[in-house]
């Protein structure tokens, strides 16, 4: 069962609630990337959203609002937008409340912000990271199009392990036939 999710701009009145669903230091990497520092907390969010969602920023933050139950389920961001290169980054996807999840909310915001990308910014690219032991994930956004470009090996240190972190990316052609072969 696919959950209708609408992105909207993520907000301070947000930061609570996303701050509670990271509860560890593992989940905080696996999430945000070597940005942020454990435990999460409202100054590093405000940070992260200080140049965000403004036209020409570099940075699009988004929250993923299910308009079924009213509430908001989930997280995005599209990063390190390149204009003069055409390219962005998707990270920090999360669908907060694990009763959720498997049910196309992920999925669905990252449609979205492909659509966004491809179609509102009119990016050639659009790469992502994620670590090589969230198979969910990588099932989830090839899918939805992108290509495994390799591995970086031992990319991220937590605790006394490392990481692999998996570098995939779609092209906005490739997002284009897609999306005529199979709407959404």
């Amino acid at each position: 069962m696919f959950h209708l999710v609408e992105l909207q701009y993520f907000e301070r009145s947000d930061f609570p609630q996303l701050v509670a669903w990271v509860t560890s230091p593992e989940f905080l990497l696996q999430w945000g990337g070597p940005g942020f520092d454990y435990p999460l907390d409202e100054p590093q969010l405000e940070q992260y959203v200080l140049e965000a969602n403004r036209p020409g920023s570099k940075v699009l933050v988004f929250r993923g609002f299910d308009t079924e139950s009213g509430k908001v389920v989930g997280h995005i961001s599209l990063g390190q937008i390149d204009r003069k290169n055409q390219s962005g980054r998707i990270g920090k996807v999360l669908v907060g409340d694990p009763a959720m999840r498997g049910k196309g909310i992920g999925q669905s915001m990252i449609r979205q912000t492909l659509d966004i990308a491809f179609d509102g910014l009119q990016l050639h690219r659009v790469s992502l990271g994620v670590f090589d032991f969230n198979h969910s994930a990588i099932e989830m956004y090839r899918k939805v199009g992108f290509t495994l470009e390799g591995v970086l090996r031992d990319a991220r240190k937590i605790g006394d392990d490392y990481w692999n972190l998996c570098e995939m990316s779609i092209l906005a052609h490739e997002w284009k036939t897609r999306k005529t072969a199979t709407p959404v």
